[in-house]
């Protein structure tokens, strides 16, 4: 049972533990949104995963959700402190997009995802970093800050929602919003030890929110706990996703290296370990080939041909403000031709067709989330286990194929690696994202991994740096 010496000492208070604290009267969400606000004054000027901090906003919803306990008309998530990532509109706030082209953007309304969590009486602490326009699996950007990992210093948080993942691993918050595009959840939550799931496409709405990998980006949630993101996608979903338990044997396929591409040895081990710990709970794991070649075919020219209707004008106007990878995009679309874009567009329908096929013989496939645990901040791997990669998708390669394919994916965390967290990708058949979290939840309890990390002590002075 949580009480007021609990809150924040340490990894946050999971959100099903505030809520029960809250029902019960042992602690108030006033409290609650003080004591995140004060770690995160404790701790951010190390780790720089803020990019705003909405005290008085923060204080007030806090305040509101005390009143609907009091009374009896407490929502879904009232009281409990979230971050949101700098990607998503609230109304009255900055939206920066990760960009100095918008460091003094104001947003007038909420985006959907923000207007929901808002109806559910979540506390909104402030808002995260990310990539510029979420355009890079590392977090870097142009704005006056670089988010650090709290496992170490000197390395990436990951990205683009790497912000997001900071803010839960370091305790700022049980729960945060992140979108996933190609990975921005699940990348960032593998190299700092959270829990991060990418819904089906399509089930997260966001209406008139932030346009970027449109055919393949999701809202979604990062948290320590599996239980936790349910009930925040119960929330953006607007469906309820209680859980349910796992009866019958699931036939799971088995994939470390996915087209043979280099992984960690630490990586592997964690992915031979969790199929273990699937096969003593009961399911039939059988180690498969995966070939999920040809996505970067769809992703690459639908990506680039969004970014430039959308933000092509930059190159002219204000190039110089943007940063390397955004620059290079908005320059590499200037050679697409229409006839690529329909190709690619054709293509998408056939590749979500093939991963749809996969899932006639499996039920799920195990694969690894990364191929590299989070490296040193602006130096990515040219190298992983003696071979040679592409400095470009070379560290996270089997994330992508699934925002192409359309399904859900979720990176759960299993042990570490040098001294830093790794996890593993567990993919279902799109609009299985229910059952997908029962397994995950499953395989959370059987790994233990949340537990043995609940007690570190992540301060301003964190990791190895």
């Amino acid at each position: 049972m949580l009480d007021r010496n609990d809150i924040f000492v340490g990894a946050a208070p999971s959100a099903c533990s505030l809520l029960g604290a809250f029902r019960r009267r042992d602690l108030s969400p006033v409290e609650v949104a003080g004591a995140s606000l004060e770690r995160i004054r404790d701790c951010d000027d190390t780790l720089r995963a803020m990019v705003l901090v909405l005290d008085q906003l923060a204080l007030t919803q806090a305040r509101q959700a005390e009143d609907a306990w009091r009374t009896g008309d407490a929502a879904p998530l009232a009281g409990v402190p979230i971050t949101i990532k700098d990607t998503f509109d609230i109304a009255g706030s900055v939206t920066t997009r990760g960009s100095l082209i918008h460091s003094r953007h104001r947003a007038f309304e909420d985006s959907g995802a923000v207007r929901r969590l808002r109806a559910a009486g979540a506390v909104f602490v402030g808002k995260t970093n990310t990539a510029e326009f979420g355009q890079s699996a590392t977090c870097e950007n142009r704005l006056p800050q670089v988010t650090r990992n709290p496992w170490n210093l000197r390395a990436t948080p990951g990205g683009s929602s790497g912000g997001a993942a900071v803010s839960v691993a370091a305790g700022y918050v049980p729960l945060a919003l992140g979108a996933d595009g190609g990975g921005s959840i699940r990348i960032p939550a593998a190299m700092t030890g959270i829990f991060g799931f990418k819904p089906s496409y399509g089930l997260c709405a966001d209406e008139g929110g932030f346009r970027a990998m449109s055919e393949f980006a999701c809202a979604g949630p990062m948290s320590h706990e599996v239980a936790d993101a349910r009930l925040f996608l119960s929330v953006l979903a607007d469906k309820d996703l209680p859980r349910q338990s796992v009866r019958e044997a699931l036939r799971i396929g088995l994939c470390v290296s996915p087209d043979d591409h280099p992984v960690d040895p630490g990586i592997r081990a964690a992915v031979v370990k969790a199929a273990a710990a699937l096969r003593d709970l009961g399911h039939e794991v059988e180690e498969i080939d995966l070939d999920l070649r040809g996505w970067d075919e769809v992703f690459n020219a639908l990506v680039l041909a969004e970014e430039w209707r959308e933000r092509g004008f930059m190159l002219d106007y204000c190039g110089d403000d943007l940063s390397d990878y955004a620059l290079a995009s908005l320059r590499a679309a200037t050679s697409l031709s229409v006839e690529q874009v329909a190709a690619a567009r054709s293509r998408h329908a056939g590749y979500r067709a093939r991963i749809a096929g996969l899932f006639d013989e499996f039920d799920v496939l195990l694969t690894p989330a990364t191929a590299s645990p989070a490296f040193t901040i602006g130096a990515r791997p040219r190298e992983i286990n003696g071979q040679r990669v592409s400095g470009l998708w070379g560290a996270f390669p089997f994330t992508s194929p699934f925002n192409v394919g359309g399904n859900p994916a979720a990176a759960i965390p299993c042990d570490t690696a040098g001294g830093l967290p790794v996890s593993v990708q567990l993919v279902g058949r799109a609009g299985q994202d229910g059952p997908l979290l029962d397994l995950a939840e499953d395989l959370e309890e059987a790994l233990t991994f949340g537990e043995r990390i609940a007690a570190l002590q992540f301060t301003g002075r964190v990791g190895n740096g």
